[in-house]
């Protein structure tokens, strides 16, 4: 992967080496039986064309490096791609995302890989975007879970990100969250608490809790995060109540959420609400890729390639 490349992705908190290695390993699963033999049978080697992503449907566009990494993995080259969006970007139907001038073969090879991640990684910030809208105008904002895609977690906690939400931890290690079942093996919150401040004293602690009871508990042993789980709205307004009156421990409510009552939990005050469908029974965003008909066929010259590396043009957007 170029140093350009690698150094977009790693500046937007997305580890490179593990972008490419989820390309790597979904190419494969493309080329695992052999090569493409439907563009090789039909269509020559130096044959050229243009054309663009475009989207179908409204959204927030989100996974272009990943997008410009397959297309450099197949060998297409990047000096024939216009990138029209920005990762975060709103669309809407019918707006160009990418475009692009260049062999056709290694595009069309690139094509499927690419709208995969483009799709997947859009319907992440789209679903994520619309809670935040629906939070507008309270202090709250909407967090992931661990609730994802096998092996896309760093990709689709970006699309999170790209979509205005805010993220959870990424892993059992960068935090810790004090769940029942921690509770029932330690033998209660004050213990599991006392455990994990012992042996990782700096580490950021969040506590589950069910009832009110186990808020006052948690409370009283000094977590980092509340994580209300489950609770009515009646009790949340209590739990926060309480929590508020004698610390200043921020607050997550997660469980049985749904966008419509979103902001009636917001307005409890809580911090936080947690949403493991961003990633876990998302739909990806409608993009397509359309090739310009008609396009001449060309020798593989650059001379005939006007778009710039990697390039915004604002007279597209």
């Amino acid at each position: 992967m170029k140093s350009e490349l690698r150094d977009e992705l790693e500046s937007s908190g997305v580890d490179a080496d593990d972008v490419e290695r989820i390309i790597a390993t979904a190419l494969d699963e493309d080329l695992r039986f052999g090569p493409d033999v439907t563009s090789e049978a039909t269509i020559a080697i130096d044959q050229w064309s243009e054309a663009t992503i475009v989207a179908r449907q409204p959204g927030v566009v989100c996974g272009l490096n990943v997008a410009l990494g397959v297309l450099e993995e197949t060998s297409f080259p990047l000096s024939g791609v216009t990138l029209v969006r920005h990762d975060g970007d709103a669309i809407a139907a019918g707006h160009e995302v990418m475009s692009f001038s260049g062999p056709l073969r290694p595009l069309l090879l690139a094509e499927r890989t690419m709208l995969n991640f483009l799709t997947h990684l859009s319907g992440v910030a789209t679903a994520t975007n619309a809670w935040v809208r629906a939070l507008e105008g309270t202090h709250c904002q909407v967090r992931d879970t661990r609730k994802t895609t096998p092996g896309l977690r760093q990709l689709e906690k970006y699309a999170v990100r790209c979509g205005g939400g805010v993220n959870h931890r990424l892993g059992l290690g960068d935090a810790a969250l004090v769940k029942d079942n921690h509770i029932d093996a330690a033998g209660g919150i004050t213990q599991a608490v006392a455990a994990i401040r012992c042996s990782h004293p700096a580490i950021a602690l969040e506590v589950e809790c069910d009832t009110l009871e186990q808020v006052r508990e948690a409370v009283s042993v000094g977590c980092d995060m509340i994580l209300l789980d489950n609770m009515d709205l009646a009790s949340i307004e209590a739990a926060v109540a309480i929590i508020r009156s004698t610390s200043s421990i921020r607050v997550e409510a997660s469980g049985s959420m749904t966008i419509e009552r979103a902001r009636l939990v917001a307005h409890t005050g809580v911090d936080y609400i947690a949403v493991g469908s961003l990633t876990h029974s998302v739909t990806s965003l409608d993009l397509g890729l359309d090739i310009v008909p008609d396009f001449p066929r060309r020798q593989n010259s650059r001379e005939s390639v006007s778009t710039s590396n990697l390039s915004h043009d604002p007279k597209l957007q």
